[in-house]
């Protein structure tokens, strides 16, 4: 059963960084029109992963409620999340690199050697030419914390130790890195990628699912006062902040992340969406981990149509945002049904096989519905 507010609260998310890199394309249009374009700097943007990272730690926790104690329940745990997380994001890591070989000016200089690519693929942080740690398509970052987490769930899953035990044991783990990363300069990549400070926003969101898979629910009131503390926290960050980095990023958008989270997952489970609104978000949130992966494509691909075509002379900067990001969404919706579905039942089908797992859990849905990261 979903949680209808949870699936709402994705597709903000994945629409404030398709906003976030909009922006950008726009600011583009508008220097190679001549056009004035003034960026929206209302929220940070950007956070909209912060939301993410809050969302995927609530949702391991609430998908993975039915899993302990069960046999094997690690070895599913992470068949599900490979069979959810792997086949677009690869499809979309080689669409990236058709590009890059296409046009190689589009990545830094020896950015193709064999062993990066083969990283990005394979969720391991790697430094790119210029220094950067990002795999072969930038937006995979993010699963590199991801799968990071997953991993150390699963290992904490196997470990018996329970519900509190389970969330104990990556609290420490992601503690301990985090720790390391201060206490010790100059890390192997991995390890100081993956120790930044932005995974205590996984353990948010996995305290909000610990409470809720425990009972814990709020009144109306309070859900509401959270959200407005967690909209007027990221607004205040990106007025006093910007784009925070570091320690600084989960204390004013973590935390207010884990508000939002926590407004819209502690509450009652709705059985259906009952507006068309709510119902169109809901299904925006099944299409968030499609619409964060290919949202890039398609801002490029209509700006460069805009811009050719001339429309974007005559539309204006924000006009052709507007117009991008109704394309991002309704792509979004397309790859997810056309292609992110039949996919996910195809690797799902294949990690059975390998696994000897049934990967119909019984109890909450893995994801809410499916995923944050969707992703």
């Amino acid at each position: 059963m979903k949680l209808v507010l949870v699936q709402a609260l994705r597709a903000a998310a994945a629409l404030m960084v398709a906003f976030h890199h909009g922006q950008h394309e726009a600011a583009s249009i508008a220097g190679r029109t001549g056009a004035a374009f003034a960026p929206s700097h209302l929220l940070p943007w950007a956070a909209g992963v912060d939301v993410f990272f809050a969302i995927s730690g609530f949702i391991i926790v609430h998908a993975a409620a039915p899993l302990h104690g069960r046999p094997g329940g690690a070895r599913l745990f992470m068949a599900h999340r490979l069979a959810r997380i792997v086949p677009l994001y690869w499809l979309a890591s080689l669409l990236y690199l058709a590009l890059a070989l296409a046009a190689p000016g589009r990545i830094g200089g020896g950015a193709l050697e064999p062993g990066y690519v083969l990283a990005s693929f394979l969720f391991w942080p790697a430094a790119r030419p210029d220094g950067s740690v990002q795999p072969l398509y930038g937006l995979g970052w993010t699963l590199n914390f991801e799968m990071l987490f997953y991993v150390l769930f699963a290992a904490a899953l196997a470990l018996g130790a329970g519900r509190r035990g389970t969330v104990a044991v990556v609290a420490a783990v992601l503690g301990g890195l985090v720790a390391l990363h201060l206490a010790v300069p100059g890390l192997p990549v991995p390890l100081a990628f993956w120790s930044e400070p932005v995974v205590l926003e996984f353990l948010l969101g996995a305290g909000l699912g610990l409470v809720r898979v425990e009972g814990l629910r709020l009144s109306g009131p309070a859900r509401i006062a959270l959200a407005l503390c967690g909209a007027g926290g990221l607004a205040l960050s990106a007025s006093l902040f910007g784009e925070a980095g570091g320690f600084l990023r989960p204390l004013v958008q973590g935390v207010p992340a884990a508000c939002l989270v926590a407004a819209a997952a502690l509450g009652p489970v709705r059985k259906e969406a009952q507006s068309g609104g709510v119902r169109l978000a809901s299904l925006l949130g099944d299409a968030s981990y499609a619409l964060y992966l290919v949202h890039p494509f398609v801002l490029r691909g209509l700006g460069e149509g805009l811009l050719r075509s001339g429309l974007a002379a005559a539309l204006g900067p924000a006009a052709c945002l507007a117009l991008m990001l109704v394309g991002v969404v309704l792509a979004a919706l397309a790859v997810h049904a056309l292609v992110e579905r039949p996919l996910g039942r195809r690797a799902r089908a294949l990690a059975e096989r390998i696994s000897g797992a049934d990967l119909r859990v019984r109890g909450p849905a893995p994801g809410v519905s499916g995923s944050p990261e969707g992703r």
